[in-house]
């Protein structure tokens, strides 16, 4: 279960239309304590500014059903003036809007964990972006919700960019989508314990057995080389429709995680260091087929029209469909902190192509 399939105490999930298969907006039940109007606007997030006189987290107990409903009606919600200022605000905010918070598994580069269910930003260089991604959409379990938490502003850039995924599928050329929607697309990837996430930061422990358990359970190829590194790959769907709006949604990290879309020295750098196939992570067509850069250009450049950007204050809380919403981060300078919540995880239904793939260990190049 997960906020998009249920509501706790606040909203209530709107009725789908069967002759139209459209969902009707979700509303606050009767007991829940109703925000205060919403700012919408093309060039930022919805934005709700609050002034409590109260914690924050007792604040956002009472009108966690209303957060929830917003979320669900608009795909993110900004919240500005909780004056979040640490880890333990931050977390309790974090449980009384979450059902579930939950440990990263398949990082693709390390966080730090500053309490339950409460993470660092992935830890990425500032003067590179983050392209727009929808988290962890490689896994068999995503969060349905991420919470993010600005505790302290870069000087300079620093925005979280927010893209709806519906408009963006719908945006893209179907020459483009219909092989991806055919045969989904494949992540694969090489732990080094000097770039990227190590296989211990990955999967939460070294243990050979254990990690072959978590792929063998999670429809993910492995293969150890000879010099006791792990290679990976693993097919997913490119495109989700959305448990509650039927809609159909642009859902992966083909872009992000492209070899296209890194900085041309760091790509040329790794090459020479790893060689094609030692590449921290790539992406390729779901049958195995690279993917030309012409592609991974057209999609940055679709995500890029339907981006709306959120430059931080201290102390804002941002809440976002990680289904409907993809999200990216721009390069910044000077300290920058936000904190991050993985929440509410979805487990959607595979598909067949995804059953086809073998769950051993195999040998690939």
């Amino acid at each position: 279960m997960s906020f998009l399939s249920r509501r706790r105490g606040g909203a209530r999930r709107g009725r789908g239309d069967s002759e139209t298969g459209k969902t009707s907006t979700p509303s606050p039940s009767p007991t829940a304590v109703a925000l205060p109007d919403i700012e919408l606007s093309t060039d930022k997030p919805p934005l709700l500014t609050v002034s409590p006189a109260e914690p924050a987290a007792h604040w956002t107990a009472a009108h966690r059903g209303a957060l929830r409903a917003a979320v669900a009606e608009h795909g993110s919600l900004l919240v500005r003036g909780l004056g979040l200022r640490d880890a333990a605000e931050t977390g309790a905010v974090f449980h009384e809007v979450a059902d579930t918070l939950t440990a990263e598994r398949e990082a693709f580069a390390p966080r730090r964990t500053y309490a339950d269910g409460v993470h660092s930003s992935t830890s990425w260089p500032s003067n590179q972006p983050m392209c727009m991604h929808h988290e962890s959409s490689y896994a068999l379990e995503f969060p349905g919700l991420l919470l993010f938490a600005c505790l302290q502003a870069a000087e300079r850039g620093g925005a979280t960019g927010i893209a709806d995924a519906e408009a963006v599928h719908a945006a893209l050329p179907r020459e483009v989508t219909e092989r991806f929607e055919r045969e989904g697309w494949l992540l694969t990837r090489a732990y080094h314990d000097e770039i990227g996430a190590s296989v211990a930061e990955a999967f939460g422990t070294a243990d050979r057995t254990v990690v072959e358990a978590y792929c063998r359970a999670h429809a993910i190829e492995f293969a150890w080389q000879p010099d006791g590194s792990l290679h990976t790959r693993q097919r997913r769907a490119a495109v989700l429709r959305h448990p509650v709006t039927g809609r159909r949604c642009w859902f992966n990290q083909i872009a992000f995680l492209s070899e296209w879309t890194m900085d041309p020295e760091v790509r040329e750098y790794l090459v020479d260091l790893y060689g094609p196939a030692g590449l921290p992570f790539n992406t390729r067509y779901g049958g195995g087929d690279p993917i030309g850069a012409d592609v991974v250009a057209t999609l940055n450049e679709v995500y890029e029209r339907h981006t709306v950007p959120t430059p931080w204050r201290p102390g804002d809380l941002l809440l976002v469909d990680n289904i409907r919403c993809a999200h990216s981060r721009e390069p910044f300078e000077g300290p920058r902190e936000v904190l991050v919540g993985l929440a509410d995880p979805v487990r959607p239904p595979r598909s067949p192509a995804q059953d086809s793939d073998t769950k051993d260990e195999v040998s690939f190049r």
